[in-house]
């Protein structure tokens, strides 16, 4: 997008998803008439409703002047809402301007210091500790995240500080919307091969991403991904700014990136991880209530980034030690108090990626081996047919640092399924206990009949398995 908008009034087609929603209650808190439509009612939908938003259940030409006139701008998500919508179709029928999210978001962040957060994996989770450490630094940042902060209960805010942290999707290349002023890119490994056809082309486009830094601009880097430290490097070469953060051997492994956060060491717990870091030339400790080395790494490019937007650092690292998690990564869900199961509690995971699945029951199996009891069991829902084959093996291998894993049928979202193609050429390939189950009600008892007193349980993907994790409990409870 090349010019500018006219955001007075918008009208959103799926503004009850974690996107749209947080966008939509960026444009209401700034006075906008807002506008939009879902296929149902959702706990997001009715919060835009009490803020003032008018919204339809169901798509149809006619939303377009629910508002009481027709908007300005209509935004869409190209991913998820067809071409033939009745809503794009009038749009178009109207001269009416229709823009991606990601048009927008880069029209809400101009005027604003500008914290991007991209990467493979752990982009929600970054994203939200780098808010969490500004909130308690005082500077109350504007944002925009892909879950809900679990102390905030809202994944957007218009704040009243300089800066505006979100997200950088690189799943159809829309980080390239962006013009950050401070960058983060946690890892790079190929995903969304169905949109860029090579892992050539996905790498690429983080090159692109660092080259859309302002003109006094900082990249940082995660040293311990190869392929983070390797685009450090060669953006340097190309006279970014680079930073790095990482453990001691990444740090020394990539002696050309200066190290703005060394982590020292990781001590677990049954309260998280405890993280020594060399920050500023300081020692400094922040505990993380989220188990797992992938999310101490998470911490330290939050608190950089933190430093470069302007907060001071101890205050930064209060409100990581603070920072409770964000909704579906690692999310507590719930303890079996009595019976034949107590003790067993369930979590909840937005993992759907080899490497987010392997660094998830990482992390689970480091807090079970810390409280000295208990196993890890894991109900695991593959999203996309085209990822399922695409890592088939990759997620057997994954899923069997479990203990014992229930895999539900493929979840295909905009995908339609393929012939001959089921969750088994997952389990085929597992080596630990393993139950395939294409009945997504018949799950809880599948658990039921794997699990033992005191056993972890994680409900992972990025489908409906979310869905799951109370009816787990009921079934154990019961």
């Amino acid at each position: 997008m090349t010019e500018s908008v006219d955001l007075s009034r918008v009208h959103l087609i799926g503004i009850g998803g974690a996107g749209m929603s947080g966008v939509a209650r960026i444009l209401l808190s700034r006075g906008a008439v807002v506008s939009g439509s879902d296929v149902k009612d959702s706990r997001p939908v009715l919060a835009l409703r009490a803020m003032g938003a008018e919204i339809a259940v169901g798509h149809a030409a006619g939303n377009l002047s629910i508002s009481g006139g027709l908007p300005t701008v209509v935004v869409t998500s190209f991913a998820a809402i067809p071409q033939d919508n009745p809503e794009l179709l009038a749009a178009r029928e109207h001269g009416i301007p229709v823009i991606r999210r990601s048009d927008l978001l880069a029209e809400l962040m101009v005027g604003h210091r500008q914290v991007l957060i991209a990467g493979t994996h752990g982009k929600t989770s970054t994203t939200s500790m780098a808010v969490a450490a500004l909130q308690s630094a005082g500077l109350d940042p504007s944002f925009a995240i892909g879950g809900q902060l679990n102390r905030a209960g809202t994944n957007a805010h218009h704040g009243t500080g300089d800066a505006f942290v979100a997200e950088a999707d690189e799943s159809d290349a829309s980080l390239l919307r962006y013009r950050p002023d401070i960058a983060v890119v946690t890892n790079i490994e190929p995903d969304h091969l169905d949109h860029f056809g090579t892992a050539e082309a996905y790498f690429a486009v983080f090159d692109d991403f660092a080259d859309r830094l302002s003109d006094d601009g900082h990249l940082i880097v995660c040293l311990d991904d190869g392929h983070a430290a390797a685009l450090g490097e060669r953006v340097a070469q190309r006279g970014v700014n680079v930073l790095g953060y990482g453990t001691t051997a990444a740090a020394a492994a990539h002696p050309d990136i200066p190290v703005a956060a060394e982590i020292l060491d990781i001590t677990v717990s049954e309260a998280g991880s405890r993280a020594r870091m060399r920050i500023d030339d300081r020692e400094v400790t922040a505990t993380l209530q989220t188990p797992g080395a992938h999310m101490v790494l998470n911490g330290a490019a939050a608190l950089v980034a933190g430093r470069l937007a302007g907060g001071e650092l101890d205050k930064l690292v209060e409100g990581l030690s603070d920072f409770s998690g964000v909704r579906r990564r690692f999310e507590y869900r719930g303890t079996v108090e009595a019976g034949e199961f107590a003790g067993v509690r369930v979590f909840d995971d937005y993992a759907h990626h080899p490497t987010e699945v392997t660094a998830v029951l990482r992390a689970a199996r480091e807090m079970v081996e810390a409280e000295g009891q208990g196993r890890v069991l894991v109900v695991f829902q593959p999203h996309l047919y085209s990822r399922t084959i695409e890592f088939a093996g990759e997620f057997a291998a994954a899923l069997s640092l479990a203990d014992a894993a229930v895999v539900l049928e493929i979840y295909g979202a905009r995908e339609q399924p393929v012939e001959g193609v089921t969750s088994r050429i997952i389990t085929d390939a597992m080596t630990c206990e393993v139950a395939y189950e294409p009945d997504f009600s018949a799950a809880p008892t599948a658990v039921a009949r794997l699990a033992r007193p005191g056993d972890v349980v994680l409900t992972m993907g990025a489908g409906s398995v979310t869905l799951l994790a109370a009816e787990i409990l009921t079934e154990l409870g019961s």
